[in-house]
């Protein structure tokens, strides 16, 4: 365009000068005349190619405006969202997420939530005590808020920089001494801080830089420059669009180039060395389904009555006795353990599993497992009756634990286990059917670190429920095993079938109800001519009847519901079946346990 209109004003300007010299040398009338005409017409052409030059270098003014590379950098502290001076940002595997590292003293610290949430829940941070402990199968690792060391047993560890420190009511735990017992890697960048993030290695794709670009914030040649990326540098492609792919370098930037500069595409998984290498954690699971009855012993004297509760019982291999109780919050207990009665269980073939529970009101659950030396002594104190009585196991049913106590119950079990472990004592821990409401029970960690978890299958509908219903229904009790397994392995988990049964009363809308034993039960059913039917859905017998003004049901627990219950049971292969409570069944029941154990 612009050599056309050069030619156009060339041309006027030869006409114009020959016109000149024409005049000059005494040119006709007729001549100029029309020279006069031509002379007119000079302005006008060169009006046309002004515009013409004019409009020309708008639309140029256009054209790169619309194709041309933006030159505009990002402001890189707002694209890694940086607030304070020691704020690191992080990119875990090939996001960017919300939680920012810290730098200090020149060490990367993470958050102890984000700790646990990231990287591993296995850490327990002790508020009272300013304690940061973690467990394997066999130590306990210690070191205290601001130290520079930690403990694993009697030895004291130096390690040249402070493993934890609180900013405000903020616990930061440095990634480093994570590292010791965790398998994951970081790389940290300066200017600005970030850092790579990595806890798993899939497949991915790569891609070499085939010549000089930049990598952008968007795809688009508008979008701000993140920095520059030099031919031959190697980029992970992480989506591919038309003209863009969304790429991150090795120095944690995400963003876009262009796909013509992406060369030789090559797709593999990573071999990496693991850092740390998680240890076995050993259980003593037996190589047999367990039958275990809950044996509930309110005295000394009761431990006498041992004889009688298992008379009747076929293939019973473990039994468990209620004998110790939270006391105080500094982590005692109370004791009823009996020597000759360990001895007479031993001598009928079975186990004791003496059972610990923490129904005593005014013993704070919390208060005594959150503190370290609580914990500590309540450990003491347990293997010593163990110990000294030659039990066999322990089984933990803490009931009711609240949210805030869920963490510090879980690290109880651990340490616990580390403690049962050494002396080959079996530890069992019980739980309520799976619900979102008692998730902090961490069912999995049990699962890893105890040798059994036990699941109270009862208790769909209780007594202060205020809602008449079937104890243990047939489908309550299968999600509560399939739930279980989802998180617990088979062989672990033993499923508890009740021995009782509720009579459900409902008098001028008020629903109440009375725990019967089978025996009873059945009575109560011949007394007031209740008729019995099976119920698919209940997997139950069930009876109703109008008395007065009083409304009767029940959903029977008996020798028929209990088939019904150990038939789910030996569908999963699970590890074996509990009762609550010896003395409460009919005789018959034991013949149904006897084939679920032969089968």
């Amino acid at each position: 365009m612009f050599a056309i209109i050069g030619a156009i004003v060339k041309h006027k300007i030869q006409v114009y000068t020959s016109f000149e010299a024409h005049f000059k040398n005494g040119g006709s009338k007729m001549a100029k005349k029309k020279h006069k005409k031509q002379n007119q017409a000079i302005p006008v052409l060169i009006a046309i190619a002004l515009i013409m030059v004019i409009g020309g270098g708008a639309l140029g003014k256009v054209f790169l405006s619309k194709y041309s590379y933006s030159k505009e950098r990002m402001d890189l502290k707002e694209y890694f969202k940086l607030q304070e001076e020691d704020d690191v940002a992080i990119v875990l595997q090939n996001e960017h997420i919300e939680t920012k590292a810290k730098l200090y003293q020149g060490v990367h610290y993470l958050d102890f939530d984000a700790v646990q949430n990231l990287l591993n829940d296995r850490f327990y941070h002790d508020v009272t005590e300013q304690l940061l402990l973690y467990t394997t199968p066999t130590e306990i690792i210690t070191t205290s808020v601001g130290s520079e060391s930690y403990t694993i047993g009697e030895e004291n560890i130096e390690i040249g920089y402070v493993t934890s420190f609180y900013e405000g009511e903020t616990l930061y735990v440095a990634l480093d001494y994570v590292k010791n017992y965790t398998n994951f890697s970081y790389e940290p960048y300066f200017e600005p801080n970030r850092m790579q993030l990595t806890t798993q290695w899939p497949e991915k794709t790569t891609a070499i830089i085939g010549r000089d670009t930049q990598i952008r914030y968007r795809g688009g040649v508008k979008s701000d420059i993140l920095r520059d990326v030099e031919k031959g540098e190697t980029v992970t492609i992480l989506e591919t669009f038309e003209k863009w792919s969304k790429v991150k370098t090795y120095d944690a930037f995400i963003g876009f180039v262009p796909n013509r500069v992406l060369k030789k595409e090559e797709t593999f998984t990573p071999v990496v060395e693991p850092g740390y290498v998680e240890p076995e954690y050993t259980s003593l699971t037996r190589d047999y389904k367990i039958n275990l009855g809950w044996h509930q012993v309110m005295s000394v004297a009761a431990n006498d009555t041992l004889t009688d509760v298992v008379k009747a019982n076929s293939g019973l291999n473990v039994i468990s006795p209620t004998w110790f109780s939270l006391s105080s919050t500094d982590g005692d207990i109370r004791s009823i353990a009996s020597q000759s009665y360990v001895d007479k269980a031993h001598s009928m073939g079975m186990e004791v599993w003496a059972l610990i529970d923490n129904f005593d009101k005014d013993v704070s659950t919390y208060q005594t497992l959150s503190k370290t030396t609580s914990r500590t002594n309540l450990i003491q104190n347990m293997m010593s009756e163990v110990l000294k009585y030659k039990i066999d196991g322990i089984n933990v049913d803490f009931e009711e634990v609240s949210y805030d106590a869920g963490e510090p119950f879980v690290q109880f079990i651990r340490e616990l286990s580390i403690a049962c472990r050494k002396e080959g004592i079996v530890l069992s821990v019980d739980n309520y059917v799976p619900r979102e409401s008692t998730a902090h029970y961490n069912r999995k960690e049990q699962g890893i670190v105890a040798d059994y978890v036990i699941i109270m299958g009862y208790d769909e509908h209780w007594g202060s429920g205020g809602i008449a219903g079937s104890v243990a229904s047939i489908g309550f009790v299968e999600d509560g095993i399939l739930q279980t397994l989802e998180q617990v392995p088979a062989n672990k988990v033993i499923n508890a079938v009740p021995f009782y049964t509720r009579v459900w009363k409902t008098k001028d809308g008020k629903v109440t109800s009375e725990a019967l034993n089978m025996e009873t039960a059945w009575n109560f059913i011949k007394n007031n001519g209740v008729a019995m039917s099976w119920s698919d859905a209940a997997g139950q017998n069930y009876g109703e009847i109008q008395k007065g003004n009083t409304f009767y049901q029940i959903w029977m627990e008996d020798k028929d519901s209990i088939e019904a219950k150990l038939a789910v049971m030996r569908k999963y292969n699970i590890g074996g079946v509990a009762a609550w409570k010896l003395g409460y069944e009919t005789p018959d029941i034991w013949d149904e346990i006897a084939k679920y154990l032969n089968s």
